[in-house]
C-alpha cells in the first residue's frame, strides 16, 4: 500500500481563474466551483466539483457540536451497472497493448483569449504495487499533475493512481487546492479496495476548518468502474485502436460522488493545426450521466498513438493543447522468419563429406585389424562357434548362441547333472527359476 499524497512532495501544476466566487479548473481537465454560503469575501465557500473525472462521494462528517445532531434517513436506491459492451471491452485489454501507451507527456493550458496560463503532465508507465496483504504485484502506474496561476491566485491539482491490466482500481489519491488570500481551501480524495469494498475517504479543508468524511461501494458492484487514472489510460486505447464502443455504458462516479453510468462517442476525425505543423486527430466524447444534475461533457482530441492533443470541457473557457507535434509511436511489425526449403543431403556427391566418410572408414579397419592381431582367441572362439552352428542348424540361432557362449561366463555356476532333463532357457539361471517356483502359490 502506498502512502497518501500528503506524504509525497509532490509537484502540482495547473490552472485556475477566478471571478465572482467560480474557480475555473483546467488541470487534468476539471471545472471546480467555489459555491458560495455567504460569498467569498464573506469567508465562506465550498470546494466542489462538477467534473466527471473528479467526482467522488460528498460524505462529510461535521466535528465539534455538528457530530451531535442526528443525521437524516437516506434511501436506498439500486446501484447502476456497467453493460455487457463496457466490461468486454476493459477485459479484452492486455499488458502487451498497454506496453506501447507507456510515455509522458505536457500540454499547455491556455485561457479563452489564447495566452498560456500553466501546464499539465500526464505520465503512464508500468509499475509495482503493494497490497494489505504485502504481496507485490504488476500494474499500471499514472502519475498526473498541473498549477498555474490567474489573477494572483495559485491554484492546482495531482493525481496518483495504481490500476490493473483491465484498469481495474487499486489505490489512487488526488489532490485539489487554490490560495485565496481570504479562504485557502484545499481538498484530498484517497479511493482504496479494501474488504470487498471500495472505500473513499475525503478532507477539505476551509481555511482553519477541516471535515472528513468516508463512505464505500460494494466491490462486487464496481465491475466496469472508470477512475481519473483509468480515464487518462483508456482514452490512449481508444485512440491506439482508433475505435470507440459506443454502446458501452461504463460506471463512473458523478459531481455529487454518486455512481452513475459514463459513455464514450466518437466525434470523427479532424487536422489540427499545431503551430506549423499539421495533425490528424480523432475527438472523442466522454458523457457522465449524473443521476440528479445535468450530463458533463468532455471532448479529447487523441493523436492515432494516443498522445493527447487538446482536452475542452463543455462549458468551460479556455483549454488544454499541446505546443508540438511529437514523435509518433507506432506499432513493432514483428516480420515472420525466413523459410529455408530443406533440400535432401547427398553426401556422396559432396565431395568434403565424402572424403571424411572414406577417412573415417579406412580408420575403423585399421583399428578392427589391430584388435584381432592382438587378439587371436577372438578369432577362434568365433571360429568355433560359426562350426557348431553350421553342423547342428538350430532353429533358433539366439538360443543357441546364448547356450554356446553361457559356459563361458564367470560368475554362471556349472548346471548338474540331474537337471539335465529340465533344460532351462539359457538367459535364465537355475536358481532363479527354482525360486520362481517356491514363491508361487500350490494349485
Amino acid at each position: 500500500m502506498v502512502e497518501p499524497p500528503l506524504r509525497h512532495p509532490w509537484r502540482l501544476k495547473f490552472t485556475a481563474q477566478v471571478g465572482k466566487g467560480l474557480l475555473s479548473q483546467k488541470g487534468l481537465g476539471s471545472i471546480f466551483f467555489l459555491k458560495r454560503r455567504k460569498g467569498v469575501e464573506g469567508g465562506g465557500g465550498r470546494l466542489g466539483t462538477s467534473c466527471p473525472f473528479l467526482a467522488f462521494p460528498f460524505s462529510i462528517t461535521p466535528k465539534a457540536k455538528d457530530q451531535q445532531q442526528t443525521p437524516s434517513p437516506v434511501e436506498v436506491t439500486p446501484l447502476p451497472e456497467a453493460n455487457a459492451d463496457a466490461i468486454n471491452f476493459l477485459r479484452s485489454l492486455s499488458l502487451e497493448e498497454l506496453q506501447m501507451l507507456f510515455f509522458s507527456e505536457t500540454l499547455t493550458i491556455i485561457s479563452d483569449t489564447g495566452e498560456p496560463q500553466g501546464e499539465m503532465t500526464i505520465e503512464v508507465q508500468r509499475g509495482k504495487y503493494k497490497d494489505e496483504l504485502g504481496i507485490m504485484s504488476h500494474c499500471v502506474f499514472v502519475h498526473a499533475f498541473s498549477r498555474g496561476f490567474l489573477d494572483k491566485t495559485l491554484s492546482g491539482n495531482s493525481l496518483l493512481g495504481y490500476i490493473s491490466e483491465t484498469l481495474e482500481i487499486m489505490e489512487q489519491h488526488s489532490q485539489e487546492f487554490i490560495k485565496l488570500l481570504i479562504l485557502p481551501m484545499e481538498r484530498k480524495i484517497s479511493l482504496l479496495k479494501q474488504d470487498e469494498q471500495m472505500v473513499m475517504r475525503r478532507s477539505i479543508k476551509e481555511g482553519e476548518e477541516v471535515k472528513t468524511g468516508t463512505s464505500s461501494f460494494p466491490w462486487n458492484a464496481m465491475e466496469g468502474f472508470i477512475s481519473e487514472a483509468a480515464n487518462l489510460v483508456l482514452l490512449r486505447v481508444m485512440a491506439w485502436r482508433q475505435t470507440v464502443p459506443n454502446q458501452a455504458r461504463f460506471l463512473a462516479l458523478d459531481s455529487d460522488g454518486k455512481l452513475c453510468h459514463c459513455t464514450y462517442e466518437a466525434l470523427g476525425f479532424q487536422t489540427m493545426q499545431v503551430g506549423r505543423q499539421q495533425a490528424e486527430v480523432f475527438i472523442i466524447e466522454q458523457m457522465v450521466h449524473s443521476v440528479e444534475g445535468i450530463p458533463m461533457a468532455c471532448q479529447f482530441y487523441l493523436l492515432s498513438d494516443g498522445h493527447l492533443a487538446k482536452r475542452v470541457q463543455v462549458g468551460s473557457p479556455g483549454c488544454c493543447i499541446i505546443s508540438k507535434i511529437p514523435v509518433l509511436r507506432e506499432k513493432d511489425e514483428i516480420e515472420p522468419p525466413p523459410q529455408f526449403e530443406k533440400k535432401p543431403l547427398v553426401w556422396e556427391e559432396d565431395q568434403e563429406l565424402f572424403s571424411r566418410f572414406q577417412e573415417r572408414k579406412e580408420e575403423l579397419r585399421l583399428s578392427h585389424t589391430r584388435y584381432l592381431c592382438q587378439h587371436p582367441e577372438a578369432h577362434a572362439l568365433i571360429a568355433d562357434f560359426l562350426l557348431f552352428l553350421l553342423l547342428r542348424q538350430p532353429q533358433d540361432v539366439v538360443t543357441f548362441a546364448a547356450e554356446h557362449f553361457g559356459p563361458f561366463a564367470w560368475d554362471r555356476p556349472p548346471s548338474p547333472g540331474l537337471r539335465s532333463s529340465h533344460r532351462p532357457s539359457p538367459f535364465r539361471s537355475l536358481d532363479d527359476v527354482h525360486d520362481s517356483e517356491e514363491d508361487s502359490p500350490a494349485p
